[in-house]
């Protein structure tokens, strides 16, 4: 089993940094290009589990990534990846690493025409200013927060009936006629009854 889990690993990895090299543009927005690069091994039982709740989706690096690519649809990706940098602030032991880390996530994220400005309010952004020289794991809590309720509250509910969410779910797409018609009451249904006995509906 060790094996298995190191191959998923190294095919985890190549997967994501295929997919850094082809986010740097936004050329492939349309909806028939995003299909190529729907990893094929996701199974529609494991992208319905998403729809459990935003927490469910993000302890999945699948679900991340799915998540990061629809983000990128709606030109907002800089929340997911603002949020993925304060998890690995927190993981951070060393003093010197902390603080090069902050200056990086200030540096891209916070400050005012930073290439990926997130949107937070003036007093959240002063208080990190002032701690971006000698900071604290918790230092980006605040903005983190913001805006994971913003990802949660907005983005989320978009994301579960998005083309790129419903394709995975088999409920769009060729052969998944017949969930288009119902794809929200399915969301909400007994998830497994949903894909695997068709028959039923």
């Amino acid at each position: 089993a060790r094996s298995e889990d190191l191959s998923k690993d190294k095919e985890r990895k190549s997967r994501l940094s295929l997919f850094l090299t082809k986010s740097g543009s936004h050329e492939n927005v349309s909806p028939n290009k995003k299909t190529n690069t729907t990893p094929s091994n996701i199974s529609p039982e494991a992208a319905l589990q998403w729809s459990d709740s935003f927490e469910e989706l993000l302890k999945h690096s699948d679900g991340v990534e799915t998540f990061s690519r629809f983000l990128r649809t709606e030109f907002s990706e800089e929340n997911i990846e603002f949020w993925l940098a304060c998890e690995e602030f927190k993981t951070i032991d060393s003093e010197t690493k902390l603080v090069s880390k902050a200056k990086y996530i200030y540096t891209v994220f916070i400050e005012s025409e930073a290439p990926k400005e997130i949107n937070i309010d003036y007093h959240t952004k002063m208080a990190i200013q002032k701690n971006v020289a000698k900071p604290t794991k918790s230092c980006f809590e605040a903005a983190q927060m913001k805006v994971y309720s913003l990802m949660k509250k907005d983005s989320y509910p978009r994301f579960l009936h998005s083309d790129i969410y419903l394709r995975l779910t088999r409920r769009k797409g060729p052969g998944a006629t017949m969930f288009r018609r119902r794809s929200r009451s399915c969301v909400f249904n007994d998830r497994g009854e949903a894909t695997t006995e068709p028959s039923a509906w």
